[in-house]
C-alpha cells in the first residue's frame, strides 16, 4: 500500500485562535484530527495533547511489536484496533489529569478522529462529531457517527435533515476525550482498495460544505491542494469556526 497524505489547520474567519490540532505521519501511517473546547487556554491543550499522546502510544506499540504494523492481518482479530483503543483512551487519561492539575484547564475535553493503516486495512478510533469519510468509486461515504446532541435528535425523528443542518445546538456533543477520565471509543476497520481517500474533517468544515463538494476536491490533482481548496470554501462560507482538514490517498 502506498499512501499520499496531506493536512492543513486555519483559525477561519470568526475565532481569534485555533483550537484544533491534527497530526499526518506517513511513517507510521497514523492520521488524527482533533477539535477541542474548554476555553482560550483548555481547547487548544487538549487537541495537541490528544495528538501528541495517541502519536507517542502509536509509536511505542510499533517499536516492541513491528510485525503488527507489517504484517496484515485479519480485521477480525483487531490488533491494530486495539493499538488504536488503547492510544485514544490514553489520550483520555492524560488530558483529564492535565485539568484537574490546573484550574485554568479545568473542564477541557476534544473530539477524536484517527485513522491507522496497515498494509491493507484501515482502522479508525472516533469520539466526538470530527469525521470521517471514504470517497470510494465516485461515492462518498461518512464512516463515523456523529456524538452529537442534533444527530440524536435526528436519529429519534424529532428534527429533518434540514433542521439538522441549521440547528442552534449543533455544536453540542455528547461524548468527548478528556472531559471524563475515560470514554468510549468507536472502533472501526475496513479494507482499502487502490484509488480510496479518506477525509478527517472537524466540523468546521462539515457544517458548511457539502459531502458532495467534498467528493469533488478530494478527488480532484494534486492531492496536496485538496486540504487547502477545502479550508478555502469553508472560509467563503463564513469560516465561523475553525477548519482542519487530513485528505489521505491510497495509491
Amino acid at each position: 500500500m502506498k499512501i499520499a497524505a496531506r493536512g492543513l489547520t486555519d483559525v477561519g474567519r470568526k475565532r481569534d485562535h485555533n483550537e484544533d490540532s491534527f497530526l499526518v505521519d506517513e511513517e507510521l501511517r497514523l492520521f488524527v484530527v482533533a477539535d477541542g473546547m474548554g476555553g482560550h487556554a483548555g481547547g487548544g491543550t487538549a487537541s495537541s495533547l490528544a495528538v501528541e499522546t495517541i502519536r507517542d502510544a502509536v509509536r511505542t506499540a510499533s517499536d516492541a511489536k513491528p510485525e503488527l504494523f507489517r504484517e496484515p492481518g485479519p480485521l477480525v482479530e483487531g490488533r491494530l484496533l486495539e493499538v488504536l483503543r488503547d492510544a485514544v483512551e490514553g489520550a483520555c487519561a492524560a488530558i483529564y489529569r492535565a485539568a484537574q492539575g490546573d484550574p485554568a484547564l479545568a473542564g477541557m475535553g476534544t473530539t477524536v478522529t484517527a485513522a491507522l493503516l496497515d498494509g491493507i486495512s484501515v482502522y479508525i478510533a472516533h469520539v466526538g462529531d470530527s469525521r470521517c469519510y471514504l470517497a470510494r468509486k465516485g461515492r462518498i461515504y461518512q464512516i463515523s457517527e456523529d456524538h452529537s446532541l442534533v444527530n440524536e435528535q435526528l436519529k429519534a425523528g424529532a428534527i429533518t435533515p434540514d433542521e439538522a443542518r441549521h440547528s442552534r445546538f449543533k455544536n453540542i456533543i455528547t461524548r468527548s476525550v478528556g472531559f471524563e477520565e475515560e470514554v468510549l471509543v468507536d472502533m472501526m476497520g475496513l479494507e482499502t482498495e487502490p484509488g480510496d481517500v479518506f477525509v478527517l474533517a472537524t466540523d468546521g468544515l462539515s457544517n458548511l460544505v457539502d459531502d458532495h463538494e467534498i467528493l469533488r476536491i478530494a478527488n480532484e490533482p494534486p492531492l496536496s491542494d485538496a486540504p487547502e481548496r477545502l479550508v478555502a470554501l469553508a472560509n467563503e462560507r463564513g469560516g465561523d469556526d475553525n477548519v482542519t482538514v487530513v485528505v489521505i490517498r491510497i495509491e
